[in-house]
């Protein structure tokens, strides 16, 4: 038997594998789930998401609280998400100035991350054809450059920079 050659004996040339019990319920359990439990938990995430926003109200923290987010404990400095939650807070509220404020790209991508999700769903739980948004690979390079560029700006301790704070 030479390199890379399987031993005699087996279907095809490659060994058979047997499942082992996990993959075995997994696969059981996947094949009798209804299509549109998926995307029903998704929304689930979403909601509760959505709900702790609501609850927690993030524009309300004391000024001497300290930062929930780990590299802005550690470091200082804004990292990519920070303002997120209080931009959703806004834009729940119709406030898009605000949320822009606190997170611009969060808000410019809302709208996009809602319609992947609305076509992506509704193809999954009901069969649903939405007309499909095309964003190559290109497109997706800009917005990370320009997501890139936003969290190292916001960072700089000069004006214009400074009124990117959050």
């Amino acid at each position: 038997m030479g390199p890379g050659e399987w031993p005699q004996g087996y279907p095809g040339g490659y060994p058979v594998v047997e499942s082992d019990r996990l993959s075995r319920f997994v696969a059981r359990v996947h094949a009798r789930t209804p299509r549109w439990v998926v995307p029903l938990a998704a929304l689930g995430c979403v909601g509760a998401g959505i709900g702790y926003t609501l609850i927690s109200d993030p524009t309300r923290s004391a000024p001497d609280a300290l930062p929930s987010c780990l590299l802005k404990l550690t470091t200082g400095l804004d990292c990519p998400g920070c303002g997120g939650t209080r931009a959703l807070w806004y834009v729940l509220h119709a406030d898009l100035p605000a949320a822009a404020r606190h997170h611009f790209l969060f808000v410019f991508a809302l709208p996009f991350l809602a319609y992947f999700f609305i076509a992506w769903a509704g193809k999954q739980a009901f069969g649903w054809r939405l007309p499909e948004l095309r964003v190559g690979p290109k497109a997706v390079g800009v917005f990370l450059a320009a997501w890139l560029a936003f969290s190292v700006a916001r960072n700089l301790p000069w004006y214009p920079f400074t009124t990117l704070y959050v």
